[in-house]
């Protein structure tokens, strides 16, 4: 697994320390990860999957594809709403996935708006 964790590095083109950073680490202990002198901890493979959309059984097993398809990538965003503790979150969540296909629509309408009307107040005359 530490080789994949640098392969996946070297793929998105980071140094270990920016690599690190995003996923709350030092790059020195990050260091330790990618030659196989401390153990990646399921916290580590999560936050890296999370961070780099790293496909979690590649990452652990080196089976399938480096990069968790878009397709996958939502259906994990969605799990991760819908588990959230907070009431509001998951409701409001809940509220847009039950929209009709018109009231998308009036939503887009409606956002096209607020940002003409945001860049026109924001535009010197």
């Amino acid at each position: 697994m530490n080789e994949r964790l640098k392969e996946a590095r070297k793929a998105l083109d980071i140094s270990q320390e920016e690599f690190a950073s995003r996923i709350g680490m030092k790059g020195s202990s990050f260091s330790l990860l990618e030659n196989g002198k401390r153990n990646i901890t399921d916290r580590v493979i999560r936050d890296v999957c999370r961070e780099f959309n790293v496909d979690y059984i590649w990452l652990t097993t080196g089976k399938g594809e480096m990069f968790a398809s878009d397709e996958a990538e939502f259906a994990r965003l969605v799990d991760r709403v819908m588990e959230n503790e907070d009431e509001f979150v998951r409701s409001f969540f809940e509220t847009f996935a039950s929209l009709s296909a018109e009231q998308w629509e009036l939503l887009k309408d409606i956002a096209r708006k607020l940002s003409e009307n945001s860049t026109n107040k924001n535009d010197p005359e």
